[in-house]
Order: C-alpha cells, then sequence, then structure tokens
C-alpha cells in the first residue's frame, strides 16, 4: 500500500475507534436515568 492509503487509513481508524471510546465515556459519566 502507499504512504497515503496508509495515512487514510489510520485516519478512520482513529476516527472510529475515538467516536467509540469517546461514547462509552460519556455514558459511563452519564448513566441514563431508568424509568
Amino acid at each position: 500500500m502507499s504512504v497515503s492509503a496508509i495515512v487514510m487509513m489510520s485516519i478512520a481508524i482513529i476516527t472510529v475507534w475515538g467516536g467509540l471510546v469517546a461514547a462509552v465515556v460519556n455514558i459511563v459519566r452519564h448513566p441514563e436515568k431508568g424509568d
């Protein structure tokens, strides 16, 4: 793979996993109130 392809793949992976981690942290800090 070319360098630009590796860079773009890395950015995509960091974006997806970073969003997932941010969502989990947000849920842990602010859990939803049960009905």
